[in-house]
């Protein structure tokens, strides 16, 4: 049984590699860029659209929904980058239903890769909300006794990101893998769609953390200017 599609190797010259996560991942990111390409090309503002210009739009008003509700703030700044977050994890999730696809989502440089990405954005979205300065004020936050601490809660959380989705999707195919050894004849549909349901599920938990970090960061200073005194006038 094989643990994550890094152990699928397709080619290798030396140092260069192949492996089912990277063949995976470039055919992932081909099919959501053609795919966006189809859809959007012939876009109108008429009531009549084409289903897939249907299905996009409701897509994007409950990733819009979401943002602002988890934020608080308006969405356009962040929506490209939690929503490719989102569309990519759960498309690579989704596809595990196509035999011999192997889910670049059950390997952990992928993983870690989605965490960079977000670790990332973070402070971008931070600093440009609040400035440098207002930004790293807030890791001195109560006192400058807990830089460190914060400097390592902010590592922690992004390390455990990766973890947490690569530990669901590699748990998900063992689970159904064996699942499969058990009860070949029974069990495929119900193991299908239990996949697909968690598949979808962590797509959405990962994409709700990363806004929760850069909403954080965004968000810092709105919550000092509550804290400070008000003036009687």
């Amino acid at each position: 049984m094989q643990v994550t599609p890094d152990d699928v190797i397709f080619w290798q010259s030396g140092a260069i590699t192949i492996s089912a996560t990277l063949v995976f991942t470039w055919a992932v990111m081909a099919l959501l860029v053609v795919g966006s390409w189809l859809i959007t090309r012939r876009l109108t503002p008429e009531a009549e659209m084409s289903p897939g210009q249907n299905m996009l739009e409701v897509i994007v008003g409950a990733m819009q929904a979401q943002i602002r509700e988890v934020s608080r703030q308006d969405p356009a700044p962040y929506l490209p980058f939690i929503g490719t977050l989102f569309l990519f994890i759960l498309t690579c999730n989704l596809l595990s239903v196509i035999p011999g696809y192997q889910a670049p989502t059950g390997s952990l440089t992928t993983t870690a890769a989605l965490a960079a990405c977000v670790f990332v954005a973070v402070p971008i979205h931070g600093i440009s909300k609040q400035g440098l300065r207002g930004y790293l004020r807030q890791y001195l936050e109560p006192t400058v006794v807990m830089l460190p601490f914060n400097i390592f809660g902010e590592l922690s959380r992004t390390l455990a990101l990766a973890v947490r989705l690569f530990g669901n999707a590699m748990s998900g195919s063992m689970i159904g893998g064996i699942l499969l050894l058990i009860a070949p004849l029974f069990v495929p549909i119900l193991a299908h769609a239990l996949g697909l349901l968690t598949g979808a599920v962590q797509a959405y938990i990962f994409s709700i953390l990363a806004m929760v970090y850069i909403g954080s960061a965004t968000r810092a200073h709105e919550r000092r200017r509550d804290d400070e005194p008000k003036g009687d006038g």
